[in-house]
């Protein structure tokens, strides 16, 4: 085994409404909820320059598929419901930032045969940090990136993680988009494939 799981952590935002200002907007009939789970595990390239990091693949797939089932689960189960995305990394200190790149591909690959779905990009973050550090991770809409009311990020952390030889990788998801989605010339869903539409 390549990857030690040390540690698996979870965090759960269930959004009635976006105060601003004094002002709370419409509850909606289901709240929005967005979700990441985060796993603390070795970093079995640290100290060394390794030509061939391709033996990572097959493993990290399968924890991504691993979590992603971890994270359907806290977010009620249904995998039918959720419809964002993302996924993120933090390499230790003694890694390198090309670590964190492998994580990007078997990690979404991974949490795409969780779901049963996603075909547009799952997108991604990365960085090498100390212990405790923090990262925010991007969610955008799982059948079409350009979906403006799932434009998001979740805040990621692990207090006593990464170690200077670990990573924490992150998975990310969401149901439902931002609370009060109402960005202005945003797409949706049904513009997709119309004339003058980004592909």
């Amino acid at each position: 085994m390549l990857f030690e799981v040390r540690k698996i952590v979870t965090i759960v935002e269930e959004i009635f409404h976006d105060h601003s200002s004094g002002v709370n907007g419409p509850i909606p009939a289901t709240p929005a909820m967005k979700g990441a789970v985060a796993a603390v595990v070795t970093n079995p390239y640290v100290g060394k320059y390794v030509d061939d990091l391709s033996p990572a693949v097959d493993e990290l797939r399968a924890l991504g598929e691993r979590l992603g089932n971890i994270l359907i689960g806290h977010l009620g189960g249904d995998a039918s419901k959720i419809d964002g995305y993302g996924k993120g990394i933090i390499v230790g200190s003694a890694g390198e930032i090309e670590h964190g790149a492998m994580w990007h591909i078997p990690g979404g690959g991974g949490m795409r045969a969780a779901l049963g779905k996603g075909t547009s990009i799952v997108p991604s973050t990365k960085k090498v940090a100390g212990m405790g550090a923090r990262l925010d991770v991007p969610i955008t809409h799982m059948d079409w990136s350009y979906v403006g009311s799932h434009y998001d990020a979740i805040e990621v952390g692990v207090p006593d993680g990464p170690k200077p030889d670990e990573m924490v990788v992150i998975l990310a998801m969401g149901v439902g988009g931002r609370v009060h989605a109402r960005l202005a010339g945003g797409f949706t869903l049904a513009d997709r494939g119309k004339p003058g539409v980004p592909a």
